[in-house]
């Protein structure tokens, strides 16, 4: 078991896309056991690999007490809008209304190579979206209005 120290803007590997995951071995399993400790924690809702410094694409997630995870996750589905609050561990003390798809479905994989689908609508369907931009290499500050991201730049250049 192993609570890993989450990365922060401007870490460059918040911005590197993540590399597909090939192989499942101890170390890709020890990786998802310290995704999974991370992130079951109160008010954490997903947490990427590259949040915790590994450069592979795999998340966890914690949305109304289920915890789990998927490997070398792909958004095949998204409707409908929300626009609220978000914020995340990486950008830490900001949040922001966000637009993102109401409803969103990805597909992975599991520790056993089988396939694994997760959705839902609301916070659910947020956070899949959320912990797949960072895979991409992207943040959430970055899906803001020009006029919300220009703001949020200048009070986190204002932070350090």
């Amino acid at each position: 078991m192993a609570i890993r120290e989450i990365r922060v803007i401007p870490d460059p590997i918040l911005r590197t896309p993540c590399d597909e995951i090939t192989t499942i071995t101890p170390a890709i399993r020890r990786l998802v056991q310290d995704l999974l400790d991370t992130v079951d924690d109160p008010g954490r809702a997903g947490l990427s690999a590259n949040q915790i410094g590994v450069g592979l694409r795999a998340f966890s997630y914690n949305i109304e007490g289920k915890v789990g995870y998927v490997l070398n996750p792909v958004i095949e589905d998204k409707q409908g809008e929300q626009y609220g609050d978000e914020g995340c561990l990486s950008v830490p003390g900001l949040w922001y209304k966000t637009r993102r798809a109401d409803y969103a479905r990805v597909r992975g994989i599991d520790l056993d190579g089988k396939t694994v689908v997760l959705e839902g609508k609301g916070i659910m369907g947020r956070m899949l979206q959320h912990e797949t931009d960072h895979l991409d290499g992207h943040i959430y500050l970055d899906r803001l209005e020009k006029s919300e991201r220009r703001a949020a730049m200048r009070q986190l250049r204002g932070e350090r």
